[in-house]
């Protein structure tokens, strides 16, 4: 399983209510989710994200409440992969649950500009920025959580 996309960086702290906005936690429409997803902190991103883009982010992703709607608001906007230093516990858990793919590296989330083309290999662990021509390491995902992901999510991965 692969990723590869144009990059959209963020900082440190991105709550999850700058991701889907509280005020628009009132649907269950994943399409209705993603036409908000992180407008708070930047109103042009539902415009320029394309599927399998990447977000690229410092410490504590997804932070703030534990609803899931964060998760899937990028996963239905065509983001691919989250990458940051770190992740909340909480986030962490909601998108492994939902299936999407997140990874910390911290090197690689220093070191990757916005609008960079990034490549991730989720077998190995491998993140290449395509534009500086650097590969970092992340801690590949157990076969079971690859599984998870792969199957597009937890619930997904346990029917027969």
């Amino acid at each position: 399983m692969n990723a590869h996309g144009k990059v959209h960086r963020y900082g440190d702290n991105v709550d999850t209510d700058v991701i889907i906005p509280a005020r628009y936690l009132n649907t269950s429409s994943h399409a209705e989710l993603a036409a908000h997803c992180m407008e708070d902190i930047d109103r042009d991103f539902v415009k320029k994200v394309k599927p399998g883009d990447i977000i690229v982010a410092g410490r504590n992703f997804g932070c703030g409440s534990s609803r899931e709607h964060a998760p899937i608001a990028i996963k239905a906007s065509g983001v691919s992969c989250v990458i940051a230093c770190s992740f909340a516990r909480i986030f962490f858990r909601n998108s492994i649950n939902i299936g999407l793919p997140i990874l910390e590296c911290a090197d690689a989330a220093q070191a990757i500009a916005d609008g960079d083309e990034v490549e991730v290999d989720f077998d190995t662990g491998a993140i290449k920025d395509v534009t500086n021509g650097k590969t970092y390491r992340a801690q590949p995902y157990p076969p079971f959580l690859q599984n998870i992901i792969a199957k597009g999510g937890l619930l997904n991965s346990i029917v027969k």
